[in-house]
């Protein structure tokens, strides 16, 4: 392919780089567990924890962070999120009865999502928070505590649907939750079931990366709260879900040059980028650009616990331009939050080991094979463009220059890509050497892993830093006290 190479080098925070340069390590785990292979770093975890709790302390306010367990599987990062002041948040009966042994105690879960009555019944018998979308899940919920004689349920209302006053900005629509226009209907089953439903607060759950719509959709629930106080209820919380996101790349000139690069290339004025022409969203319609990018912001320096930091500082336009945090803070409002992929930044890779490097024609791409799946390596499932780090396992091959590849994977279908893009690595693979690809925690890991063609399912193992040296035991394996904290 000709031109300059059109890298999208990943940021590597230090434990990630420390384990990656570690002498064999990556090397001898796949020798001894096999490819695909994940590694989580549940220290890493806790130390993000701490970078929200800052932000909560910088505007003096009280709440819990927790984290979106459907983000990632791993009973070692649970285990260690539970030796922290965080909570999580469950979305399916799995989720709870992990969380619950894992050493989670009732008050620092919340349980959300589609719920059947197994899991309305657990959450309810356990005395952790129920998050509910409406009337129905509602009612469901009274009547399964008075048939069984449950305890008195927590309960956080979802709402959704938030428009602002003066120039109009729509949150996006969501079909979670419950129409604010419907709050006043929401409200009155709540004070028809208030022998058994205790209103602690409510919440919202918006799948943006729209700082303005957050901020909509904040205010909203202030509003809400009002309006439950002025009924006599005493909610005390706001729950303002997820969805604060994750700086992938090193280098934004590299993301800039690559989006543009792209469309020049779906134009036709140069070179495909991708695999049988594929646009990400962007089409040639005679000569014009059609279409939507739809491809995550993988250059995004604004996330995470800077994201909460610029939605708390932002003015509120229904309440006179005061801040967010201020009209929380002047109620005594607990601010909830529920990181998913945000606390797994940098809290885990994938290994992949290459199996086979095909040359084509003179001058294309080669074809590179890996000990993997799509599903196994689900960057791209979610819109995430991020090179891999290549590393040989014969340190002392001469190296060539940058070579241009595709990456495949190990099942019987054209449609097996790991990326669709074309990759560019530094130098030629050969079999035997691994990628890694980096910053898979948050999603990417296991969310879509199958064990399609009877292939197996990535493994995964913890990994801490004990004395200056890197140790690793099976995830299922690892509590708190196998790494006794660790190195932050």
């Amino acid at each position: 392919m000709g031109g300059q190479p059109l890298y999208l080098a990943p940021r590597l925070g230090e434990a990630l780089r420390s384990l990656l340069e570690s002498p064999g390590m990556p090397h001898s785990l796949t020798d001894a567990l096999g490819s695909p292979l994940n590694v989580v770093i549940p220290d890493q975890l806790a130390a993000n924890v701490q970078r929200f709790r800052s932000v909560f302390g910088k505007h003096h306010l009280s709440g819990q962070v927790l984290f979106a367990h459907k983000a990632n599987r791993s009973r070692a990062l649970l285990r260690r999120l539970a030796a922290t002041d965080a909570g999580v948040d469950v979305a399916s009966l799995g989720e709870l009865r992990h969380a619950l042994g894992a050493g989670l105690t009732p008050d620092r879960i919340t349980a959300t999502g589609p719920k059947n009555p197994e899991f309305l019944w657990l959450a309810a018998r356990t005395s952790v928070t129920v998050g509910v979308d409406g009337a129905h899940e509602l009612e469901q919920l009274a009547d399964l505590v008075r048939k069984f004689t449950l305890p008195r349920v927590r309960v956080l209302l979802r709402l959704s649907g938030f428009e602002t006053s003066g120039v109009r900005v729509l949150s996006r629509r969501s079909r979670f939750g419950t129409p604010v226009r419907e709050v006043e209907s929401l409200l009155e089953t709540v004070e028809r079931h208030g022998d058994v439903i205790d209103l602690t607060g409510v919440a919202f759950h918006l799948d943006t990366t729209s700082l303005t719509e957050k901020a909509t959709a904040l205010e909203g629930c202030l509003a809400a709260m009002e309006e439950c106080r002025r009924r006599g209820l005493r909610p005390s919380a706001v729950d303002i879900g997820g969805g604060f996101g994750v700086d992938y790349l090193a280098d934004a000139e590299q993301w800039e040059r690559y989006t543009t690069e792209l469309t020049a290339a779906v134009l036709g004025t140069r070179p495909p980028l991708t695999w049988g022409g594929h646009g990400y969203g962007l089409r040639n319609e005679s000569g014009t650009l059609r279409g939507t990018l739809g491809l995550y912001p993988a250059h995004r320096p604004v996330s995470g616990a800077r994201y909460l930091d610029e939605l708390l500082a932002h003015p509120a336009a229904s309440f006179g331009g005061r801040p967010l945090a201020a009209l929380l803070l002047e109620h005594l409002y607990d601010l909830h939050v529920e990181p998913g992929r945000a606390l797994l930044d940098q809290c885990g890779l994938t290994l992949a080991k290459v199996l086979e490097v095909r040359t084509q024609e003179q001058g294309e791409e080669l074809l590179v094979r890996l000990a993997a799946t799509a599903d196994d390596v689900a960057l791209e499932e979610h819109g995430v463009l991020m090179d891999p780090v290549l590393v040989p396992r014969n340190t002392s091959r001469p190296e060539e220059g940058p070579v241009a590849v595709h990456l495949f994977g190990s099942l019987c279908l054209e449609t097996d890509l790991i990326t669709r893009r074309t990759v560019f690595l530094p130098h030629r693979p050969a079999p035997g050497d691994l990628l890694a690809f980096v910053n898979t925690a948050g999603y990417c890991m296991d969310f879509h892993a199958t064990r399609a063609q009877r292939q197996p399912v990535a493994r995964k193992v913890a990994a801490w830093r004990e004395g200056g040296a890197w140790r690793w035991c099976l995830d299922d394996q690892y509590w708190p006290t196998t790494s006794m904290g660790g190195a932050q």
